[in-house]
């Protein structure tokens, strides 16, 4: 590949693309970024969740917050054992009863680890902040940081609140450029039983992804119209307009 062609192709894409060859192989510093990205995509699937700095985060916020965790209460237990991490250990469905309000909550909204503590440390905080002004109408239970979790945890806590719609943000699976991804899944109904076609999901939340302010309107859009169809998942589409709707707010 010349010279020429190789940085029209890479400023368009953070792919490894157009990265020439020595003999053989490829550059001794290309191999090297990519060992470097695989060693930080592997530490973040290891990178420890503070519960308790991510709450003080979200102090800001205004809003109550409640801890929990699922069934998983340790890491290497989450990753060998995902079905324990859909599970609400019993003390945690206990603590959320507590809050049960008579008329339900519109949404809840939970912030966990995932596979990558780090994403939901870095992008959690700046995500809620753009989408809570977004959700003023809604009747939202307190905030639940939840420990060793994954997606389909949202569907115990939202029934255990008694809410008609549940929002989780957390890590993704770590990319080679990609260790910080925060996804964000949606789900109307939440109860045991949903599966992955009852969700909607906003995923690559991150700078050099889609931005929080972005990633907001987007998920703002979706919970909306969830609420208006009564329904979330493969038939709702996500129709929305970023830009249109950048616009309007």
């Amino acid at each position: 590949m010349s010279e020429e062609i190789r940085p029209s192709l890479q400023q368009w894409t953070s792919a490894r693309v157009a990265l020439g060859r020595t003999g053989g192989s490829v550059p001794h510093r290309a191999l090297l970024d990519f060992r470097l990205s695989h060693a930080r995509a592997r530490d973040a699937v290891q990178q420890p969740f503070n519960p308790e700095m991510l709450s003080a985060e979200l102090e800001s916020l205004g809003h109550p917050i409640r801890f929990a965790r699922s069934q998983a209460h340790e890491r290497t237990i989450y990753l060998q054992r995902p079905d324990l991490g859909r599970r609400l250990e019993p003390e945690s469905r206990v603590h959320l009863e507590e809050v049960w309000n008579p008329k339900g909550f519109d949404l809840v909204i939970i912030l966990a680890d995932g596979l990558s503590a780090t994403a939901v440390h870095q992008h959690g905080a700046s995500l809620l902040q753009a989408l809570l002004p977004l959700l003023d109408s809604w009747s939202l239970a307190p905030l639940v940081i939840a420990s060793f979790a994954r997606v389909a945890l949202q569907d115990e806590i939202g029934e255990a609140l008694g809410a008609r719609a549940a929002l989780i943000l957390l890590g993704e699976r770590p990319g080679l450029g990609s260790p910080d991804s925060l996804g964000a899944y949606l789900v109307h109904g939440p109860k045991p039983g949903n599966t992955d076609a009852d969700r909607n999901c906003v995923s690559n939340i991150r700078p050099a992804g889609l931005s929080p302010e972005l990633a907001a309107i987007r998920i703002s859009w979706l919970l909306h119209e969830s609420r208006r169809l009564g329904f979330s998942g493969v038939d709702l589409k996500d129709h929305s307009n970023v830009s249109t709707l950048v616009n309007d707010h």
